[in-house]
């Protein structure tokens, strides 16, 4: 599950659910009023699974001043989670519900209707809002339609006489600008793209809950796993949660929550599939694994569909170096380097534009993790901090054992420099005698192209483990492949993109570093503590 922690100040309680939310009378009422819409238990009282009960118990979590910790949200799951029943759920109770902050009692909070719901269900086919539409009818309870006064149609259900409304909408921004909704539900945001003026709508329906009289309007969106590249709303939500989560933006209140296969699960393997099923349906028991085996081993279904729809894996761009899921399978998150510990270091670093990265890699078993990461955009001035760099370089020799340091030259020549002068004599591995620091990548084409081929070949055959660092995580998924007369190596996907690529090729640069260690005669390597008191004896 992956649910972006809440902003400071909201407390959470011993199972993970927050202690302040208006959830638990959501989850009462939606059982007095709503229905089961089809299915064998069509007709009997509705009920979220415990799944989709702990998502409300955190989508309606409010602070001490009653405003809702979350403005916006994604919903991602497998096809055939539930999510569009789910959603038409949370319509329905932003529509006649208790869904809004009404003061506190006994020091809970009290829920109340809104005053003059407007609920949106938004898509960019009139297709994809009827998968919602079409619910309505079934899970509205009779009691319900009595006591709200419901009248139900086919493109917009009034209720209190009109002072409340369900609408869907589709692909027209346009029209869309200065409506005043009071919830909005995305639907499939993985379709929502520029050629269908998709991404033009969700900025509209962004601008418009920003403006809501109360401040409590909000948007929820719910997709499969978006295919990259594609330059979806659903990609554009997943960047933004990145971003959030690897503190490189201010925003919060932004709740992404998102149950997927384990990242080493095997298509070929059935055993491994049907656990990776099982993960990703969560408690959606209706699905069976054995099904969507025979689906996923379908010759017409190819392993990229497989991963987005049944395993809800965000899947390699057709360009991009590795798969997410080879990366992620090499995450070792309880390794802990020691002090004094040996290491190699690798850094690639930029001044003004691409980020600064220094990694670390543990010659015992080839484990990465990082020591600093610099982006310049964070600056006052728009550029890296060097002299802070230079103390972490500093730092990384005193709080380590370094016996190798393979760094980029451009544009930190003199820094390297000086590198070499200070640290070059107690080096093991060295790039060149003459310059046991410096590599310069873009003279060095061929090295570099080996260099990067072995490196893929690590991470693929797990030769290698990670810190499961969120932010080292985002380089390696935004490297694209780059051909060249030698082989591929990786690189952004556009000179000025801001996709940055720096912490794989720093985390590339230490791991080179370290395999050229371990091809050293042993008299050649570092004598450990016990081989040097041996020596003196």
């Amino acid at each position: 599950m992956v649910t972006l922690a809440p902003p400071a100040g909201v407390r959470i309680g011993p199972e993970g659910k927050p202690e302040v939310t208006l959830g638990w009378q959501l989850l009462g009422w939606t059982a007095d009023y709503l229905l089961q819409p089809d299915g064998p238990h069509a007709g009997e009282p509705w009920r979220f699974t415990d799944e989709q009960a702990r998502f409300v118990l955190h989508w309606y979590a409010v602070d001490r001043q009653g405003r809702f910790v979350y403005r916006s949200g994604m919903f991602r799951r497998m096809k055939g989670h539930g999510k569009d029943p789910l959603g038409a759920a949370l319509c329905c109770i932003e529509f006649v519900g208790p869904c809004r902050f009404g003061g506190w009692r006994n020091g809970e909070p009290v829920a109340i209707p809104h005053s003059a719901p407007w609920v949106q269900t938004a898509a960019v086919s009139k297709d994809q809002t009827r998968n919602t539409m079409t619910l309505f009818p079934g899970m509205l309870s009779p009691r319900a339609i009595d006591e709200y006064r419901i009248d139900l149609g086919k493109e917009i259900i009034y209720a209190d006489h009109g002072k409340a409304r369900i609408e869907a909408v589709t692909s027209s921004p346009r029209a869309l600008e200065g409506g005043r909704a009071t919830f909005i539900l995305k639907n499939e945001t993985h379709h929502w793209l520029t050629s269908n003026e998709g991404t033009e709508m969700s900025a509209v329906i962004a601008r418009n809950a920003a403006k809501s009289r109360d401040g409590s309007s909000r948007v929820l969106a719910i997709s499969n796993a978006h295919n990259p590249g594609e330059n979806s709303d659903a990609e554009h939500d997943y960047e933004a949660w990145q971003k959030i989560d690897q503190g490189r933006s201010r925003a919060s209140g932004f709740l992404y929550d998102s149950l997927e296969a384990p990242p080493d699960t095997d298509l070929t393997d059935r055993e491994s599939l049907k656990a990776g099923i099982l993960a990703a349906r969560g408690d959606s028991v209706w699905l069976d694994p054995d099904r969507l085996i025979e689906e996923i081993y379908d010759p017409r279904t190819p392993p990229s569909t497989s991963r987005r729809f049944y395993l809800n894996q965000i899947v390699a761009a057709e360009d991009a170096w590795l798969a997410p899921f080879e990366w992620d399978a090499c995450a070792s998150k309880d390794r802990e380097v020691k002090p004094k510990e040996l290491i190699t270091l690798g850094f690639d670093g930029s001044k003004t534009d691409d980020h600064t990265v220094l990694m670390g890699c543990a010659i015992e078993d080839s484990h990465l993790f990082p020591l600093g990461v610099w982006d310049p955009a964070a600056s006052d001035d728009g550029e890296v901090p060097r002299v802070e760099i230079d103390a972490a370089v500093k730092k990384a020799f005193a709080d380590f054992d370094v016996v190798g340091f393979y760094s980029d030259v451009s544009p930190w020549e003199s820094y390297v420099d000086h590198w070499e002068q200070e640290y070059g004599e107690t080096m093991c591995a060295e790039v060149t005698a003459k310059h046991p620091i410096a590599w310069d990548m873009r003279g060095r084409q061929r090295e570099t192209t080996q260099m990067a081929e072995a490196y893929h070949d690590g991470i693929i055959e797990r030769d290698l483990t990670h810190s499961n660092d969120s932010r080292i995580n985002q380089y390696h998924y935004n490297a694209r492949r780059r051909p060249n007369q030698y082989g591929v190596t990786f690189g952004k996907e556009s000179t000025f993109s801001q996709r940055k690529v720096d912490g794989a090729a720093a985390a590339m640069l230490a791991r080179k570093a370290r395999q050229d260690y371990m091809a050293l005669p042993e008299n050649k390597k570092r004598a450990t503590i016990t081989e040097m008191e041996y020596l003196i004896v």
